[in-house]
């Protein structure tokens, strides 16, 4: 991984967050073309990102490609965008639908050690 922004799939998923989130935080973003609202989210994410750099990951899983809907199943996802934070190997917060920056990097801090 040389980005703190990547792709990931149902099979790599646990290798890529799971894993990795020991080591780094990890916020992963579930998205689909078809929805405004993740088409807004997104470079709120790609700046938080940005700002945290490399003590924050994001992974970005495009729920209608191959049989990534099944990640959506397992965390039980039931609207577009949900964004996980990954600690440890755990979830310690979720959030769904487009939100403002400041929010964002709130959230993180909330649910992090980061800043």
């Amino acid at each position: 991984m040389t980005s703190s922004i990547f792709d990931t799939h149902l099979e790599h998923f646990d290798r890529d967050v799971i894993e990795a989130s020991h080591t780094v935080p990890v916020l992963v973003d579930f998205w689909a073309d078809w929805c405004p609202p993740c088409r807004a989210l997104t470079p709120v994410l790609e700046r938080v990102i940005a700002q945290h750099a490399g003590r924050l990951h994001m992974a970005k899983v495009e729920v209608d490609e191959g049989a990534n809907m099944k990640l959506a199943g397992r965390y039980g996802l039931r609207g577009f965008p949900t964004v996980l934070l990954f600690v440890k190997g755990e979830i310690v917060g979720r959030f769904s639908s487009a939100r403002p920056e400041h929010w964002v990097r709130e959230f993180i801090a909330e649910h992090t050690d980061i800043e």
